[in-house]
């Protein structure tokens, strides 16, 4: 088995941090100036706002990750973490299967931009179309 990247072990980490929820460990693995842009442009400044966000937007919520794919830019590396999204809207209905990509920039062993999509927001406007949990 190849040894992973370094940049895709921080990437990781914080996702890890990030699922416990643990904004405080999973902020260590960005720096003080990280950009983050989640669906609709929403701009978020860091980790804590992040999990704020997933709180209010979702009862609970956690990756189902399914790959990283990753390049070397010369300065930074490029990460992209695969997979879908499983968990409990806030009325207790339960999904899975909503598809997320999220690309983040590594510069330093630190992440210096993040950003996310996924099919929630399309999930949560026509519930109908979440036909994996019915």
């Amino acid at each position: 088995m190849q040894q992973m990247n370094a940049a895709v072990k921080v990437v990781s980490q914080f996702l890890e941090a990030s699922m416990a929820p643990d904004p405080e460990l999973a902020a260590t693995f960005m720096h003080p100036d990280v950009r983050i842009t989640f669906t609709g442009r929403r701009e978020m400044p860091d980790a804590q706002t992040i999990t704020r966000f997933n709180a209010s937007r979702y009862a609970w919520v956690k990756k189902q990750i399914e790959h990283y794919d990753w390049m070397d830019k010369g300065d930074h590396t490029v990460v992209y973490s695969n997979g879908t999204l499983y968990g409990e809207w806030p009325d207790g209905r339960p999904f899975a299967g909503n598809r997320y990509l999220d690309r983040y920039e590594v510069r330093d062993g630190k992440i210096v931009r993040m950003d996310v999509w996924n099919d929630s927001a399309e999930w949560i406007l026509e519930p109908e179309i979440n036909r994996s949990t019915g």
